[in-house]
């Protein structure tokens, strides 16, 4: 069957075939999968209202709509089912346990600690383990996801538990929710004082999500306006109901400024973990696992912590995360001391990586480097043309031709440098649901890991960007050139002070709005002519006041017969005067027009900005 011709090609069409495509075809792969010349899908797209080369990175919408133009079923194939089917293609498999029955051994449970911004997460976390982090936190507020091991004694037997530390803000809700997916148990820290907070509500939610089990931590029970009882009411409308009540939710009263009842939080962790999951994993496979957190170290080059989910990561292992792969060269535990292996849930630092993989991206140890390249070099192909679809706006002739009329909408173009890969992604998350309206945009041009280098600044030089770096500085000469270019650069520790100041930014681009204020109103009581001026209006200001240099409208019967005029003159008496309040007398003169008349109203204004909200 032939479709109509399009510029003289005639382009086949399908019988409803199925054809399987990944996020960010080109149209050229797209005419490879169903026979035909990429150009024709070109001119096709064309006379649809999209402007598309053959080679550009396409979206899901345009290919779906291509694919119903020529009769075939679209699938685009999601980035899991996509990286699944890579790894089949080097006969890899993730997620799964080799072996059978008598090959699992039981590992510690991996428990992620969520909860409503300064309820004591991190304090609890310091108590635990005897490390103060809160101290290097800008603001006291965790920015980063860290893994750490703590062991405790239940029943005469030494139990390890793995915490993963998520963040607090609200704009951290995509690494928090990743930490909810890497986790056996979530404890859901509520201060007892403050009881539950739109954050704990969004904790829990991910959590639930996450089909995890919970077990609740009351904190600061130490505080005189504690009322735990509370936290447990407010709980219960929420689905967690305490075992004191008859469910199956354990509630902690703890407190980690006076390390009260740490040992029970422990306890009821793996009470949790032996009643409700069966934690077991094969120690003797390759090692598989999820980037928790990965930066670049000066003198170490990328560093990436990782929890090994199965199998044994060993120094010397050929290791592919994400985009990244590399060998093992060193492996630290969250002491910073060096470690030969990593077992089933354990969480170590790892050196060799050649670039900083994403947080959340899952890692798995290969036979060798030549492998771990092939897979990483495919990922990052993948990716960048998914990222590219997913920036590409569909923007037909119509909509070229209303901006010309409407002149170019402004855009800030940013480029995002962080010290760790999940502030980078969170960060950029936060920016892209700011909203200020049709007349401005906000687009990240690029992001990456590490200090602010001349690379970046040449880049943000020649788009016009600003450079926001968060918890980095400048490299090199990187400051010297941006000041000899021109280009700005901000930093930041805290998240908020970013989005309030880029948002402040977005809006200060806008333009001014105005609105007409009335000042006053003068009647016109009398005329004298004069051969030098002209008219001049003898007026009675009966309302507000008339300005000198306000503009002003002539009424007549109540109907505006000249609008938009300047005063030429304004006087008091015999006196020039700047301003004439109501209940006085003025003479007046309106420039370039003398058509007034008796009982005239001339009604002064002026144009004041609206701020923007």
């Amino acid at each position: 069957m032939e479709a109509p011709t399009i510029g003289g090609m005639r382009v086949r069409k399908g019988n409803g075939e199925t054809v399987r495509l990944a996020r960010g075809a080109s149209l050229t792969d797209f005419a490879e999968k169903v026979g035909v010349d990429p150009a024709s899908l070109v001119q096709m797209l064309f006379h649809l209202g999209e402007m598309v080369t053959a080679t550009e990175s396409v979206n899901d919408a345009t290919l779906e709509l291509l694919g119903e133009e020529l009769n075939y079923n679209v699938q685009v194939v999601s980035p899991e089912d996509e990286d699944r089917e890579l790894l089949e293609s080097f006969d890899l498999e993730f997620g799964s346990d080799e072996g059978d029955e008598a090959d699992l051994a039981v590992r510690p449970p991996v428990v992620t600690v969520m909860g409503h911004v300064d309820h004591g997460k991190t304090k609890l976390l310091d108590a635990l383990r005897d490390a103060n982090v809160v101290a290097k936190e800008a603001g006291g507020i965790t920015q980063h996801i860290g893994a750490y091991q703590v062991a405790t004694e239940v029943d005469g037997d030494e139990r390890r538990i793995t915490f993963i530390d998520t963040p607090g803000h609200e704009a951290f809700t995509a690494m928090r929710a990743r930490g909810a997916q890497a986790t056996d148990i979530a404890v859901l820290v509520v201060a007892a004082n403050d009881g539950v907070m739109p954050q704990t509500v969004e904790a829990l939610n991910h959590a639930k999500a996450a089909g995890v089990p919970i077990v609740v931590a009351v904190n600061k029970v130490d505080l005189p306006e504690a009322d735990p009882a509370k936290v447990r009411g407010q709980l219960t409308e929420y689905g967690l109901v305490p075992e004191e009540y008859g469910g199956d939710t354990m509630f902690v009263d703890v407190s980690a400024k006076a390390g009260i009842n740490l040992e029970g939080l422990l306890e009821a962790i793996v009470l949790t973990a032996d009643a409700s999951l069966d934690l077991r994993a094969n120690p003797d496979q390759d090692a598989q696992g999820i980037v928790v957190e990965a930066h670049l170290d000066r003198g170490r080059g990328p560093v990436a912590t990782v929890l090994v989910q199965r199998g044994t990561l060993r120094v010397g292992d050929s290791l592919v995360a994400g985009p990244a792969y590399g060998r093992v060269r060193a492996m630290l535990d969250e002491h910073g001391d060096n470690i030969d292996e990593a077992d089933p849930s354990r969480p170590a630092m790892v050196l060799g990586l050649t670039a900083v993989p994403g947080a959340g991206q899952n890692f798995l140890v290969v036979e060798d480097d030549r492998i771990a390249r092939q897979i990483a070099e495919k990922r990052e192909a993948r990716e960048r043309a998914a990222l590219q679809a997913q920036r590409r706006v569909r923007r037909t002739l119509e909509d070229f031709m209303k901006s010309m009329e409407e002149g170019e909408r402004q855009e800030l173009n940013l480029i995002l440098k962080g010290d760790v890969s999940g502030s980078v992604e969170a960060l950029e998350d936060s920016l892209a649901k700011i909203d200020v309206g049709d007349e401005v945009s906000l687009r990240v041009i690029d992001r990456g890991v590490g200090a602010i280098t001349e690379t970046n600044v040449m880049l943000a030089a020649a788009s016009d960007a600003i450079i926001i770096g968060f918890n980095v500085r400048p490299q090199g000469k990187a400051t010297e050139v941006a000041d000899r270019e021109g280009v700005e650069i901000r930093y930041y520790s805290v998240i908020y002070q970013a989005i309030e100041e880029i948002e402040a930014a977005l809006k200060g681009m806008l333009k001014p709005e105005y609105e007409e204020v009335t000042l006053g109103q003068a009647e016109i009581r009398e005329i004298f002519r004069s051969s030098r001026i002209g008219n001049i209006a003898g007026c009675m200001v009966t309302s507000g006041v008339i300005r000198r240099n306000a503009k002003v409208r002539l009424l007549r019967d109540g109907n505006v017969v000249a609008d938009n005029l300047d005063l030429a003159s304004l006087r008091r008496e015999r006196d020039d005067v700047t301003e004439v309040r109501e209940g006085f007398e003025c003479g007046l003169v309106l420039r370039n027009y003398q058509d007034i008349k008796h009982g005239d109203v001339v009604e002064a204004f002026e144009m004041r900005e609206i701020p923007r909200a």
